[in-house]
């Protein structure tokens, strides 16, 4: 189809980057199960050459991903973690990044024990306060990575604010969007440089597929992360493009279940007796709630809470849910449960984690688009069950 820039997001989901399969005319984009492609003489560089380079199916959902985004410009890679490791790898030796400190805890790993190693430095600070970052900057400070909402807190960062403060120093902002997705917030419009997504979750949304995404504007940022991406290779196979190409048809319709339900299910355990704590944006008593409304069009499906009693009841708490699968990762269609002391942060130093306040009492929660009902009569009774070892 011919590419309408007024288009609405769900609109654009169902259809950005996908064009009728020239050979037969399918509807959907095909699997392009090919390493290599035919060149009618030696040195030309048609679009699709080799694999690795570039794949139809791929450029589909780059393309699509792009115009969810709102970039213009969109790269496809094997996990999201080898996304931002590229976007890393676009640094130098002795480049300093700011990072805010409540990140995914393999983003933490990723960045002091490999790229430490490689002469980047890293500041981990509270990007809420603009001192915090101004006190932490150096002369080779060149990035700032942002998460918004955080995992596993989901606290709320100010797009607009540091941007601002960054771009004034001619720093780049990077901004893992994969917890709000550009179903919800698009942080290219608040001035961010780079998006990067795990497309693993909900933009594939089914729990089929790894992936993992950056999104730029920028014609310069693109081609560094497209030599990259060819010349290290970290990329997705084409039936996995195809699955998160899928996953983006849907997304509109999936994020608005999953927020509805991730509502009802942080309503719910506010109110708990034996819930001493919540986390979750959309609450009005949230520290982020006014600014979250203000840069976000709904509030996620991720909620993390805190039981009351010993930390080991959040341990029991997570084998005891039917529902709930306890497992990795969060974003699909099914309900997840998780403990990040142990699963998704377990690779942060107890310390540093307890200072952010990822106690071992927390729990996190993917809320999937089940029947809210079902749900919450799951919780109620996971956390009866937790009362006795």
């Amino acid at each position: 189809m011919t590419e309408e820039p007024d288009l609405h997001f769900a609109t654009k989901a169902v259809h950005a980057g996908q064009k009728p399969d020239p050979a037969y005319g399918a509807v959907m984009t095909p699997v392009y199960l090919t390493s290599t492609y035919i060149l009618e003489e030696p040195g030309q560089h048609p679009p699709f050459e080799y694999g690795r380079t570039a794949n139809p199916t791929r450029q589909a959902l780059q393309d699509n991903l792009a115009a969810l985004e709102g970039g213009r410009f969109g790269l496809c890679f094997a996990s999201g973690m080898a996304a931002i490791a590229t976007v890393l790898q676009t640094l130098d030796a002795g480049d300093h990044v700011l990072c805010a400190a409540d990140i995914y805890g393999g983003s933490h790993r990723l960045f002091t024990k490999v790229f430490a190693r490689f002469g980047l430095s890293f500041s981990f600070v509270d990007p809420a306060e603009l001192r915090n970052l101004e006190a932490a900057t150096t002369a080779r400070t060149r990035l700032v990575w942002l998460e918004t909402p955080s995992n596993p807190l989901l606290r709320i960062v100010d797009l607009r604010a540091v941007c601002r403060w960054a771009h004034d120093r001619k720093l780049l902002v990077a901004v893992d969007n994969t917890f709000a997705t550009p179903a919800l917030q698009r942080p290219l419009e608040f001035g961010a440089d780079l998006v990067v997504h795990s497309t693993t979750k909900y933009l594939g949304g089914h729990s089929d597929a790894v992936g993992g995404a950056v999104v730029t504007d920028g014609e310069e940022l693109h081609a560094k992360l497209k030599f990259l991406q060819n010349a290290v290779g970290a990329v997705p196979g084409p039936l996995d493009c195809f699955l998160i190409l899928r996953g983006t048809k849907t997304l509109a319709v999936r994020m608005e279940r999953h927020c509805a339900n991730a509502m009802a299910v942080a309503k719910h355990l506010l109110a708990h007796p034996e819930v001493s704590g919540v986390h979750y944006p959309g609450l009005p008593h949230s520290p982020g709630h006014e600014l979250a409304k203000s840069q976000m069009l709904a509030f996620g499906g991720v909620v993390s809470f805190e039981l009351k009693g010993e930390p080991d009841r959040a341990r029991r708490f997570a084998t005891r849910t039917r529902l709930f699968a306890l497992a990795e990762s969060l974003g699909g269609v099914e309900s997840l449960v998780g403990h990040p002391a142990t699963m998704s942060h377990g690779s942060m130093p107890r310390e540093e984690r307890l200072r952010l306040g990822i106690t071992d009492g927390l729990v996190r929660l993917s809320v999937g688009i089940e029947d809210s009902e079902d749900l919450i009569a799951d919780l109620d009774r996971a956390i009866q069950a937790s009362l006795t070892p």
